[in-house]
């Protein structure tokens, strides 16, 4: 069975044919993410009327493998070797998800398919049960459904505005065990990043100056909180993190004495961001594995 799969629920359209549920045929990305930098933050009406422009153009570009002449058009293709046609529902940016669904429920009225709702959190969870095109030890993915992965598992889903818990008792039997109170993980990365002076995509930068500090092996000294790392439910709070970010590094810019070079700084709140929720994620992941008896634990 072949699907046609439509993601669209933030700044990027992303369309795929994926083959028996495993194998990725074609893998097609359009990101405004250019677009958003100016912003420091992703502008869903800006994200909205971008995938309005691109979501035909990947989605022809990504039924194009199916080679039938330059006189088969892309709705051709798709009713003579796609079977169904996947589409996130949410969550996600309302504007951004209309695009994919009306997209999605338009291409399955006049081709004839049957359409499946999907949520992106969860399918984040099963992109570990498709196989890495990376073999070897930089492989971190099963290279079966049926390899590697053991039951009961448990799942962090660390992805964007979501961070969250669940235990898989099986591939299709889920519950979900905690999650955010306030701020994801990501959205603290992206809104503390901003505040040392980065620009969009906040868990990357801070991940490059964190490094800087560890090759430097600077002397300064940030200490921040781990929130909720001490409790015992599977819940996460991140609000608390950005506001003592936010309190320490005032503090530490009003000392110049404090301070060799600015770089050291950043890299230094940096690399303490980092510890501080990962901290956290580690500790809690690690308790829930323990807790249910999980022999796999998976990252999303």
């Amino acid at each position: 069975m072949k699907i046609l799969t439509i993601e669209t629920s933030c700044d990027e359209t992303a369309v795929a044919v994926v083959e028996d549920g495993t194998k990725i045929i074609s893998n097609v990305i359009a990101s405004s993410k250019d677009m958003h930098e100016k912003y420091g933050g992703v502008v869903p009406e800006v994200a909205a009327r971008e995938q309005l422009k691109c979501i035909i153009p990947v989605i022809t570009e990504a039924v194009a493998v199916f080679d039938g002449g330059v006189s088969e058009s892309m709705s051709q293709r798709i009713n003579q070797h796609i079977d169904a046609i996947a589409v996130t529902v949410g969550p996600g940016l309302i504007g951004s998800l209309l695009v994919g669904v009306e997209t999605a429920k338009t291409l399955a009225y006049t081709t004839g398919k049957s359409i499946i709702p999907v949520n992106h959190v969860l399918a984040h969870m099963y992109t570990n049960f498709i196989p890495s095109e990376v073999e070897g030890e930089n492989s971190s993915r099963a290279k079966s459904r049926d390899n590697l992965i053991e039951f009961p598992a448990i799942s962090l889903v660390v992805s964007g505005g979501h961070t969250e818990l669940y235990l898989m008792k099986s591939v299709k039997n889920l519950m979900w065990l905690g999650g955010t109170l306030d701020d994801a993980a990501g959205e603290c990365f992206d809104k503390t990043a901003r505040l040392l002076g980065f620009g969009h995509g906040g868990g990357p930068a801070i991940q490059n100056a964190a490094e800087k500090f560890k090759v430097s092996r600077l002397k300064l000294k940030v200490s921040l909180p781990r929130p909720m790392i001490n409790d015992e439910s599977f819940n996460f709070s991140f609000s608390g993190l950005k506001t003592a970010v936010m309190r320490e590094w005032k503090k530490q810019l009003s000392d110049p004495s404090l301070i060799p070079h600015p770089s050291s700084l950043t890299s230094t709140f940096a690399h303490e961001i980092q510890e501080s929720i990962t901290d956290v994620l580690v500790k809690k992941t690690l308790r829930a594995a323990k807790y249910y008896g999980a022999k796999s634990i998976l990252l999303s």
